[in-house]
């Protein structure tokens, strides 16, 4: 097993370049300092061309995100060995580039042996340094940003105050609760109380093996998050153009986790692997939402997680067989319907040291989601009609109300009012018709 030291490099190569940042990978000038081979690096160009038949040298660099003063004298030497040539003139002193009949063979030989063309990946220490260095542990969350997190969706101030020292620590927490009130959408804003960005590389080496990392899916460009320069720029100047800068990830996984969506996954065709989802939610969160319903037993899930939420570093398995040590730094967000205690036993629930429960909303709240809920569908609030509902419907039946009702119901009713053609109107018979439809498949539960 290789273990990873990770103290902050004291190097040029991680300094940053604003005041506001803890790290930035600059850019690297030469072939050593981007810390993988020259053949590595040949190769991914000589795959590219394979691919597009020629492409400007400037191209190339950018598709493999290497700086052009670097990639050049790599391709001059190439062109050297004849396994590339000079298609034509290209502007900015530049050539097209395009592959000889060696220059083919060894592309064919580079792709047997590893498909990925792409970003040229970072080394492992590389990235475990950039982790500690943005950890989600250093940010502290205060009250305003929590506020700010959940401005457009209800929530009772006494939440809140149980919710901020949950985030600030770092570790992780259950929310629990009834189904449909809200607690997938609590915890998706939760990485929204996270004021800075983090840099991440699109991929890694490790042992030879590439890893991708970046996935559109989690990740989200921090220039595109702020409508930067049109989002077209997603670096910065005498930044390292391999890395990118994202706003911190949330990684959101359902009833489909599965123990494998947890280790690194190898590709035996390509021979390509793809992070884990701890790998990819690192710096940010990761929820594992309606915990309780996945394929496998809850108890099998909680185990592999106790040493990283005992250590904050995981243990993974390469293609090759051999065992890294990675970082396991987010925040851990398990939402379920269930009691913790009826998922995992005392000595997992120490590990996980907030328990949040999301309780059903008041009367008054209901109100307020049914007010909210007319503006957003463009129709007056009438509470004389809610008070109807309340009587008619909630109370004689000992219905619990939910916060999800007010949005379900109104949607019925607008759905309605849109078929027949009429002004949408918060009207009891309306509500009678919604609640008809709704409530005979819920039997009652919300």
């Amino acid at each position: 097993m290789v273990a990873i030291e990770s103290p902050l490099a004291d190097s040029p190569l991680f300094s940053p370049l604003l005041a506001d940042e803890e790290f930035c990978p600059r850019e690297p000038l030469t072939v050593e300092e981007t810390g993988v081979s020259r053949v590595l690096l040949e190769g991914l160009a000589l795959k590219l061309l394979l691919q597009v038949g020629s492409a400007a040298g400037r191209e190339i660099g950018r598709r493999i995100c290497l700086p052009f003063g670097l990639i050049e004298p790599l391709l001059s030497d190439l062109r050297s060995r004849q396994l590339m040539f000079h298609e034509r003139q290209a502007p900015l002193n530049d050539y097209y580039y395009a592959l000889t009949d060696s220059g083919r063979d060894r592309a064919l030989a580079a792709t047997k042996s590893s498909a990925y063309v792409g970003p040229a990946p970072v080394p492992l220490d590389d990235y475990v340094l950039s982790v500690e260095a943005q950890t989600i542990r250093a940010e502290a969350v205060q009250r305003d940003q929590l506020v700010r997190a959940f401005a457009d969706i209800s929530v009772e101030p006494a939440l809140l105050d149980v919710l901020g020292p949950a985030v600030n620590s770092g570790a992780g927490l259950f929310l629990y609760g009834a189904p449909g009130n809200g607690k997938t959408t609590l915890a998706k804003r939760i990485t929204g109380c996270f004021g800075r960005n983090v840099w991440i590389p699109h991929a890694l080496i490790e042992d030879g093996q590439i890893i991708k990392l970046y996935d559109t899916a989690i990740h989200t460009p921090a220039a595109k998050a702020d409508d930067f320069d049109g989002g077209a720029r997603l670096t910065e100047e005498g930044v390292d153009p391999r890395w990118i800068k994202i706003r911190r990830p949330t990684a959101i996984v359902g009833g489909e986790l599965t123990m494998d969506n947890l280790e690194i996954r190898h590709d035996p065709v390509t021979n390509v692997s793809e992070a884990s989802l701890q790998l990819k939610s690192n710096c940010g969160c990761l929820l594992i939402d309606d915990f309780g319903r996945q394929r496998v037993e809850p108890t099998e899930l909680l185990n592999r997680w106790i040493i990283p939420l005992e250590n904050r570093c995981d243990y993974l398995t390469l293609a090759s067989g051999k065992k890294i040590q990675a970082p396991f730094d987010q925040l851990i967000i398990f939402s379920t319907n269930l009691e913790p205690h009826e998922l995992a036993d005392e000595a997992f629930l120490r590990r996980i040291p907030y328990k949040v429960e999301v309780t059903d909303p008041s009367v008054d709240e209901f109100r307020t989601l049914f007010r909210s809920g007319c503006e957003a569908i463009g129709c007056a609030y009438r509470p004389e009609a809610v008070d109807y509902l309340l009587q008619k419907h909630y109370h004689p039946r000992k219905m619990p109300l939910r916060r999800c009702h007010a949005r379900d119901l109104l949607m019925q009713v607008r759905n309605f009012c849109a078929y027949q053609g009429l002004p949408v109107e918060l009207r009891p018979d309306y509500l009678d018709r919604a609640v008809g439809a709704y409530f005979t498949a819920l039997c009652g539960g919300g």
